[in-house]
């Protein structure tokens, strides 16, 4: 069972990017392909990234834990997906030239913002394995909290460059803050308990 349903996360993760190969391949990508790959891939990042912390409270409220061993898969898509992104911009937008970069990443707040997602994003991805758990210990919990600070950044990212429409920004970003606000409000109970239990 829990095979199956590891391997139906796989491939349901992948079918985005089966779809942007299809719609490439067949020439369904609109009047400017670039913006359409550029959007489509740093939006299933954002969408995977929060799925990947959704699994810890559905794990709690469903009561069932092998959930868990869908995080790592749904994240490491998360970076797949950022990393396309990232490559895109690279190449339709810079075509990669590093002065380019460099003053993209000065003068647009949201760009530097979304790179530094992705830098953060990859210890976490080099790091994802049992062995590197194994190794780490305590410092690879606190290393992997730093998918909250990625959360926070994908979500200014997003922000700042909807400019008049913010609409579909505003309802990833209060997602997000609800299941960052899930983990606070459990480490806060989670502190609460010695003093409670001494009482």
């Amino acid at each position: 069972m829990e095979r199956l349903l590891r391997v139906t996360v796989f491939v349901l993760c992948l079918l985005p990017f089966a779809w942007l190969v299809w719609a490439a391949g067949t020439a369904r990508l609109g009047v400017d392909p670039a913006e359409t790959i550029m959007h489509f891939t740093g939006e299933w990042s954002l969408r995977m990234l929060l799925l990947s912390l959704l699994v810890s409270p559905l794990r709690q409220w469903l009561g069932w834990p092998p959930l868990l061993k869908l995080r790592r898969p749904i994240a490491l898509y998360a970076f797949f997906y950022g990393a396309i992104h990232l490559l895109c911009f690279c190449h339709f937008y810079v075509g990669w030239e590093f002065a380019t970069l460099w003053e993209e990443l000065l003068e647009r707040p949201y760009i530097s913002a979304g790179f530094g997602a992705w830098l953060l994003m990859l210890p976490l991805v080099l790091t994802s394995t049992r062995g590197m758990q194994r190794r780490l210990r305590r410092n690879w919990t606190r290393l992997h909290r730093g998918v909250y600070l990625v959360a926070l950044l994908a979500c200014c990212h997003l922000l700042w460059q909807a400019r008049a429409d913010v609409g579909e920004a505003l309802i990833y970003s209060v997602i997000a803050g609800l299941l960052l606000g899930w983990r606070l409000k459990r480490h806060l109970d989670r502190r609460s308990l010695p003093a409670t239990s001494q009482a």
